[in-house]
């Protein structure tokens, strides 16, 4: 099976509940002079172009506010992209060097999808304080531990007094969708039913979180894809399901993997009680085979069904490939206990 890549697990590790490729967005913000808010939740640290300007001044990779010059702060609503519990933040003001915030705070609310920005704007809201007023450092990744209690789907994040800030990460848990609704067949690995990646043997092309994202992969880089393996043994990733339950459909992508697929795949389960942050060690588990080794092609999606799967009830996967390659997508349909 290998060795585990790492054992050791912070906040960073679990999903950004922000990002835009979930539904994250900026829904306002009290001024954007130099650059806009919504950059603030694109992918990636963000871009410095030394001799790129516009009519307001120097283009910046990120929100930038203009110089304040009455008393007050600037600040910006975002919607999560998925509700969750929120563990931590990243303020990171990459390439912001004499204009970042010197400081920063994070509120939050539970709203609902149906909130407008008068709700939020609306000064009877209830906002809870997530992060209190933390100093920030120019330049850098700003990493904040977060303690938070209930599901949260919007945030007010605010800097004093203004400045700017190229990305923010809200890492958290998924509060799954299928647990507000009557739950038939769902994909118990999607993150956005909770699903998340808790271990792996190697990422190193590509992020194992990519292989439960919504929607088709756009490319290679948009998938799982290890380093060719030049030792014994194959790769593999472990998957905390949103639920526990049996597996009754199973699809892998190999879409745009083409001269680097794994020539097959299996699957094994195991119930185990460990949380999102918890070391995750794949050796001290009990695994049942759900999906025997199987061959795959390249360039595909393949379905796999229950004339192949065990109907064991799991709270944990281990997808195997061997010996080596990507995948773009995992679908592990079932129904939650």
């Amino acid at each position: 099976m290998g060795v585990m890549a790492e054992v050791k697990r912070t906040f960073t590790d679990l999903i950004d509940l922000a990002q835009e490729r979930l539904g994250g967005q900026v829904l306002h913000a009290s001024d954007e002079f130099f650059a806009p808010a919504e950059n603030l939740l694109k992918p990636g640290r963000g871009e410095f172009k030394p001799d790129l300007y516009t009519d307001h001044g120097k283009w910046m990779d990120g929100w930038e506010s203009r110089r304040r010059r009455s008393p007050g702060h600037d600040f910006c609503l975002i919607r999560l992209g998925l509700p969750g519990v929120v563990m931590g933040a990243n303020i990171d003001t990459h390439h912001f060097l004499g204009n970042h915030p010197p400081q920063a705070s994070l509120e939050a609310c539970n709203l609902g999808d149906s909130a407008s920005l008068d709700d939020l704007l609306n000064p009877g809201t209830a906002w809870t304080e997530l992060l209190s007023k933390v100093d920030l450092k120019p330049g850098a990744e700003n990493l904040f531990e977060i303690a938070s209690k209930g599901t949260w789907d919007h945030l007010r994040f605010n800097i004093y007094p203004d400045g700017g800030v190229a990305r923010l990460r809200i890492h958290g848990l998924v509060t799954p969708r299928f647990l507000r609704a009557e739950a038939g067949e769902v994909d118990l690995a999607a993150v956005e039913n909770g699903g998340l990646p808790v271990a792996c043997s190697d990422m190193f092309f590509s992020h194992m979180q990519n292989l439960i994202m919504p929607g088709a992969s756009k490319n290679m880089g948009d998938g799982w894809e290890t380093r060719r393996k030049r030792e014994p043994g194959n790769d593999w990733m472990v998957i905390r399901l949103g639920a526990a339950g049996r597996i009754t459909r199973m699809i892998v992508e190999t879409t745009h993997f083409k001269g680097n697929f794994p020539e097959a795949c299996s699957l094994d389960g195991c119930r185990s009680d460990q949380s999102g942050l918890d070391p995750f060690d794949p050796g001290q588990q009990e695994w049942t085979e759900l999906l025997p080794p199987t061959n795959l092609a390249a360039d595909s999606v393949h379905v796999f069904g229950t004339d192949l799967l065990a109907g064991q009830s799991c709270t944990h996967v281990r997808l195997n490939i061997y010996p080596d390659g990507g995948i773009a997508r995992l679908r592990l349909l079932g129904q939650p206990d």
